[in-house]
């Protein structure tokens, strides 16, 4: 039976699908991403795109259907044997044209963007015959489409699927009007993806959101974030979910080291992407830590039985209920800060008048945030500070303190760096009342700071 399967691609080949589809590196995989691209196109486009294949095939029924009857069957790159042949056909011929509808100047300019190579060899690039290149290629380019879901391979012959696999958010032209592909972005936060939905497409042909992400990560590393992206997508298709062996550059001691780790998830927090995982952390002070990305350096699989895996790690295979990105999520919750694993405290923060009504008070900064009264103030200073000679300090201090000033509460991760340096960014208009050891540390980095800008 011919053409069984239903599905039709018709995903238009921007940034975030050749991403997906290089498995890596798109600055190096580029036209590999876009040769996929034109392979899920024969395999479930349009009638007119469609090559005429049984929904059960082999690399060279494939071939047949695809290729000229004159096409090297050999393992050499094919010479130009036949112009009418889709070997000869160029990568600029097959983005740029009616049925994609894709405009040459913006899409290379997202390219550019978004991959750094040279305006001068991306036009090399797209000169070069797409499909000019060896059996062996084609073939990995076939394994890859099973490894991603496009494909299924059962004795020696590839199926074609009945449901295509997720993928990124990707634009499709129709009647020259853009809309989202069905893809769920739950990871985002609900007003985020109201507003994607929304002002994803351009308005009478502008486009009026934008998305700007403060990223630190730098440009020489932005590949190996691609790969160990990928990298972690594969192995959490794994079943059990393997442990991994990271040597990881580590900025906390100076150093690199290795860590036994199960990988739990990404976040893009504090301007770059983490692998929070479970196992040993650089200090083995703590079980969870969160490795940015772009500082690690190897990333080795594991068995489960392998004697380098930690006791506290063994001890939760097979069961991992806790180890999960519910876990953490429900951690970040119970105190502010993204370094969930570190000890909470409570803190009691003084902000001046004016500046919480302007840019305070009826905002969202955690769930355990909340404004209470001087009095209140009074109460916790009376109730969580136990040393009585603290205890004592601060209440004199607050009673030097106006009563009409805007005074919180809020549990935070001790330690974390990113909540210290949002404190501080608010000072001077905000002042930390206690815990009584940090009020004393942000006192002494503020001297030191002072001693900076006193004139000689």
């Amino acid at each position: 039976m011919r053409l069984v399967s239903f599905l039709v691609f018709q995903d238009v080949p921007q940034v975030e699908l050749l991403q997906w589809l290089a498995r890596g590196s798109l600055k190096q995989n580029l036209l590999r991403a876009i040769r996929l691209w034109v392979w899920l196109r024969s395999l479930y486009g349009e009638n007119s795109e469609r090559v005429i294949l049984d929904d059960c095939f082999s690399y060279a029924d494939w071939r047949n259907a695809f290729f000229s009857p004159t096409h090297p069957k050999g393992e050499e790159i094919p010479s130009k044997h036949d112009s009418h042949c889709l070997c000869a056909k160029t990568t600029a011929e097959w983005l740029f044209n009616e049925k994609t509808g894709i405009v040459p100047s913006q899409w290379q300019k997202s390219m550019l963007a978004h991959t750094g190579i040279d305006a001068s060899a991306l036009e090399k690039l797209l000169q070069q015959p797409l499909f000019g290149v060896t059996r062996r290629s084609l073939q990995s380019d076939l394994e890859t489409l099973a490894k991603l879901g496009w494909l299924i391979y059962k004795n020696q012959k590839y199926y074609r699927v009945s449901e295509f696999p997720p993928r990124p958010v990707t634009l499709t032209n129709e009647t020259n009007s853009s809309k989202l592909s069905a893809y769920e972005l739950n990871f985002l936060h609900p007003d985020l993806v109201e507003i994607v939905q929304n002002h994803s497409q351009k308005i009478n042909g502008i486009q009026r959101f934008f998305l700007q992400l403060d990223y630190v990560i730098p440009s020489s590393t932005i590949d190996l974030v691609s790969n160990w992206q990928y990298e972690l997508r594969q192995l959490w298709s794994k079943t059990p979910v393997p442990p991994i062996k990271l040597t990881y550059n580590s900025a906390k001691i100076g150093k690199f080291v290795t860590c036994v780790v199960y990988p739990v998830c990404i976040y893009y927090m504090q301007r770059a992407v983490y692998l929070c995982a479970y196992g040993e952390s650089p200090d083995r002070k703590s079980n969870w830590y969160n490795f940015r990305l772009d500082r690690i350096q190897d990333i080795t699989t594991l068995e489960w039985n392998n004697a380098q895996i930690p006791q506290n790690l063994q001890q939760h295979y097979p069961k991992f209920s806790c180890l999960s990105p519910d876990y953490i999520a429900q951690e970040m919750s119970n105190a502010w800060g993204f370094d969930f694993y570190l000890p909470s405290s409570l803190m009691l923060l003084r902000f001046d008048r004016d500046y919480n009504e302007r840019y305070i008070q009826n905002t969202i900064r955690h769930e355990t945030f909340k404004a209470i009264t001087y009095q209140q103030a009074q109460s916790l200073i009376c109730h969580e500070v136990t040393q009585l000679q603290h205890q004592e300090s601060l209440l004199k201090i607050l009673v030097n303190r106006s009563p009409q000033d805007a005074y919180y509460q809020v549990y935070y991760r001790h330690s974390d760096n990113g909540i210290m340096m949002r404190l501080r960014a608010w000072r001077p208009k905000c002042e930390v009342i206690f815990p009584y050891e940090l009020r004393q540390s942000i006192a002494a980095d503020v001297f030191k700071e002072l001693q900076l800008y006193k004139q000689n």
